[in-house]
């Protein structure tokens, strides 16, 4: 395998890697993995905080 091509399968392997520890860091929320010509160019995360489960309107609890 010649030098470049080991270059772009450390840098796929980077991406993936990435990604991966992303999904299983996020509880709830939204991944979005944005292309270019093919290829992954960036990778947008909207993490989103739930409070249903701490506070019950029913207990008084909420805004």
């Amino acid at each position: 395998m010649n030098k470049n091509m080991n270059d772009k399968n450390i840098i796929n392997d980077a991406i993936i890697n990435d990604i991966s520890k992303t999904v299983h860091r996020l509880k709830y929320g939204v991944i979005t993995i944005i292309l270019h010509n093919s290829k992954i160019v960036q990778v947008e995360v909207a993490e989103k905080n739930r409070f249903d489960d701490v506070w019950l309107i029913e207990e008084g609890g909420g805004i």
